[in-house]
Parts: structure tokens; C-alpha cells; sequence
């Protein structure tokens, strides 16, 4: 067991939650995986396998997409749409009846994490080949069945569900555009709070009542010095702050082991 390994350890004993984390130097190789396999509800981090497959699948980013509030329930056909008291981001409301391009939703998706562009986004893509893109990197266990609030399809189980290992993945297969993005993500009270200040993180959160998730791309400073990922995923904390403390913890002992340690 590795310093690193054996300190992430520690702080998932002190913790009756279940905690799985992903980490993967991409400068030595180094990598640390404890209940990394561990399939837990993906919450908003499914968000990550949109992005990647809209690149992956060379999708026009000019292209219009109509901005409209109903869709297809997988469960049965009918139709539900977004509430905006559930959504973080209002700007795509404001846009209902006009075109906005695919690369806008996108940005929308990920930066505020936008509900109503991801399932918008999911239209275009179609579910299905969002998950045949997981696979071809070997992101076996991921499963991107449908858009966000489907609560019919949510009643039969049908949920979009993730393990830290593959989210892990698809950050690694991630093109410096859509890097680029997650970058610029605004929810930075998990792993991004426990680096230095300053420090880049290509991100994404997700979250919903007991879940609580992290996972990103981190960039040391140094001009030779490649980034490494951390993907942390949570379920069973009371609220959304303690879980983020605990994913900012992992954050700050990861880094403290990789970084300081080397110096």
C-alpha cells in the first residue's frame, strides 16, 4: 500500500459513507483506486459522457438546436419536462422557442450545469450513443440511459448510474476543448477547495439527495508537469456541505502527496 493509498484509507474509515475515489497520476502513472468500482447514481457527473461523446462523435458546434421544454419519458412515451426551480441555470429558459447552438448548450450543461441543455444535448446525441462511446474507452460499468428528470423512468429504476473508475476514464479521453469547458465549471466547492488557490481544475459536479460527487482533471503548476484525476463519488452524507468537505479533504491529501511531497 503507498503513502497516498494508504492516507486516502484513513479518511474513508472515519466515514460509515460510502466513498469511492479514483486517482491516476499522469505524469508517473501512479494509481489509487479504493471502491473505485463501486456503481453508484451518477447525478450530474453522466454530464461528462455528453461532452466527451459530442466531440467524439465530431458534432457541428454551429449547428442550431431549438430550445423546447418537453420530452419522451423512457418509461413509457409520455412527456415531462424540466423544472426550473431544480435547474442551476435559467439562462436556457429564457431561450425557449429559439435556436441556440450546440456548443452553447454544451458550455450551459457544464459550467451551471444546466438540466435543460443537457437533455436538449441528449436529444441530439441520443442516449445510446453516448454509451457506446463509454464503452469504446473501456468504460464498462457507466450507463447514460436518459436525460435528467425522467421521474417515471427514475420510478422503474431506470437511472443513469457511474463508478469512479469511469468517470476517471472518460476525463482522460477528454480533448483540450472540452477541457476547456469544465474548466470553467462554477460549482467549486468539492475538489477544487481543497488545492492551492489559483490551482487549475477541469470539473464537474453532481448531486442529488445522499449523493454527492466530484471528478476532474488537476493541473500542477510546472511547464513539464503533466495533470493527474480524481474522481470522488459519495452517497449516504446528510447534506450536500458535509459531503463536499470530505471530497475537498480527499482533494487536499491527494494533492499535499503528489505535489508538495515532490518538491
Amino acid at each position: 500500500m503507498s503513502s497516498l493509498e494508504h492516507a486516502l484509507a484513513l479518511i474513508l474509515a472515519a466515514h460509515s459513507q460510502t466513498i469511492a475515489v479514483s486517482f491516476h497520476d499522469l505524469q508517473t502513472g501512479e494509481r489509487v483506486e479504493l471502491h473505485a468500482r463501486e456503481s453508484l447514481h451518477a447525478a450530474s457527473t453522466m454530464k461528462l459522457a455528453v461532452l466527451l461523446a459530442a466531440y467524439r462523435l465530431n458534432l457541428r458546434l454551429d449547428q442550431a438546436v431549438r430550445v423546447e421544454n418537453r420530452f419522451a419519458s423512457i418509461a413509457d412515451g409520455s412527456v415531462f419536462a424540466v423544472d426550473p426551480k431544480d435547474d442551476d441555470d435559467p439562462w436556457p429558459y429564457t431561450q425557449l422557442g429559439k435556436e441556440v447552438p450546440l456548443g452553447v448548450l454544451l458550455e450551459h450543461m457544464i459550467v451551471r450545469s444546466s438540466n435543460l441543455a443537457t437533455n436538449l444535448v441528449i436529444r441530439k446525441l441520443q442516449a445510446a450513443q453516448v454509451e457506446r462511446v463509454c464503452r469504446d474507452l473501456g468504460a464498462n460499468d457507466i450507463r447514460v440511459l436518459r436525460g435528467v428528470e425522467d421521474l417515471k423512468a427514475h420510478e422503474k429504476g431506470l437511472d443513469n448510474t457511474a463508478t469512479a473508475h469511469d468517470l476517471a476514464l472518460l476525463l482522460e479521453a477528454m480533448p483540450p476543448a472540452a477541457i476547456e469547458i469544465l474548466s470553467r465549471q462554477e460549482f467549486n466547492e468539492g475538489i477544487p477547495a481543497g488545492l492551492p488557490k489559483g490551482t487549475r481544475a477541469a470539473h464537474k459536479t453532481g448531486d442529488i439527495p445522499r449523493h454527492y460527487h466530484d471528478a476532474g482533471v488537476i493541473f500542477p503548476p510546472g511547464p513539464a508537469r503533466r495533470p493527474y484525476v480524481l474522481a470522488v463519488m459519495t452517497r449516504g452524507f446528510e447534506s450536500k456541505a458535509e459531503a463536499a468537505t470530505v471530497v475537498a479533504e480527499i482533494s487536499r491529501t491527494v494533492w499535499r502527496s503528489v505535489v508538495d511531497s515532490a518538491r
